[in-house]
């Protein structure tokens, strides 16, 4: 099969299509022909050289992404819900920008049909991790959430999660995505010097809980204004967080919860823009749009 694959880690430049041998399904697991993959920071640092704790030694090529839509072809032992031709969405450990990938078959939800692929397959991060992010620091109907880059495809989760839960929702983004924030039901407010104060007079009883997905000066507007560090959760400064007193997502994602918001995006009650759909060739250009950290919405690869 082809995959976007690299020998050595380094620059997107790594990034190359190769051929590999395809995988196969063993018992309780599915094999999904990769319609379209989801392209995220995380996968950016794996081609970077980082691998996440809970992954052993992985040999080269390494194929990145943790996130895909497509239809499955084989289904192994011990597998019940899930037959061969049914479209799906789901999620993995690695391996996804690939023609074929496996995971296990609790590991995928029924994709419906009015949901585009490219949507779909990069579905999973976004609203898993905006959900587990929102559940640890416990988010409620009348507190008021900070979301950081929130234009982006785990704050575009994040401010309709915050919203449904009726929590008022002000999220952080350059001044050109301030309408598309305003769309998603929060009330925006630009990055830069003064940003505390912006966020004190749009919040005059405090901010409860904060989501950062920018890093920096963000997350120390957060530990300002927050009381309760315990109710702050950065998804990028992994590095300092525990010194800090702050939280990193955790929990599992589940095929249940991917499966919920999918159905919410095919009732018209879940919006999740897609910015750029590369194809599989052009995954170097997708990791160098990633890593430049702006833009709305989500990137993918089609396959």
């Amino acid at each position: 099969m082809r995959a976007a694959a690299f020998s050595e880690p380094g620059g997107p430049e790594v990034l190359k299509v190769m051929e590999v041998p395809a995988p196969q399904a063993g018992p309780g697991e599915v094999r999904v022909r990769v319609r379209a993959a989801g392209v995220q920071p995380f996968d950016a640092a794996v081609r970077s050289g980082w691998l996440p704790p809970y992954l052993a030694a992985i040999d080269f090529p390494r194929i990145p992404g943790n996130e895909f839509a497509g239809v499955v072809d084989q289904v192994g032992a011990g597998v019940t819900g899930v037959a061969a031709g049914d479209e799906v969405l789901g999620f993995s450990r690695l391996f996804s920008y690939a023609e074929y990938v496996v995971v296990a078959g609790t590991d995928v939800a029924a994709k419906p049909a009015n949901v585009p692929w490219e949507v779909a397959g990069g579905f999973t991060a976004g609203v898993q991790t905006a959900e587990l992010a929102l559940d640890g620091v416990g988010i409620a109907a009348g507190e008021t959430l900070l979301v950081h880059a929130a234009a982006g495809s785990v704050g575009t989760a994040a401010v309709q999660i915050g919203r449904m839960r009726g929590a008022t929702v002000i999220g952080t983004a350059r001044e050109v995505n301030h309408d598309y924030l305003r769309d998603l039901g929060a009330i925006p407010v630009a990055y830069g010097e003064g940003l505390a104060d912006r966020v004190r007079a749009l919040a005059p009883g405090g901010i409860d809980a904060a989501l950062d997905g920018a890093g920096g000066h963000a997350l120390e507007v957060s530990l300002e204004l927050v009381k309760d560090r315990g109710r702050i959760v950065t998804l990028v400064e992994h590095g300092t967080a525990a010194e800090l007193g702050v939280r990193l997502v955790q929990g599992e994602r589940t095929a249940e919860r991917l499966g919920r918001y999918a159905a919410l995006y095919a009732e018209g009650a879940f919006k999740f823009p897609v910015r750029r759909a590369y194809r599989l060739e052009d995954a170097a250009d997708a990791h160098r749009e990633i890593e430049t950290g702006h833009g709305q919405g989500k990137i993918v690869l089609t396959i």
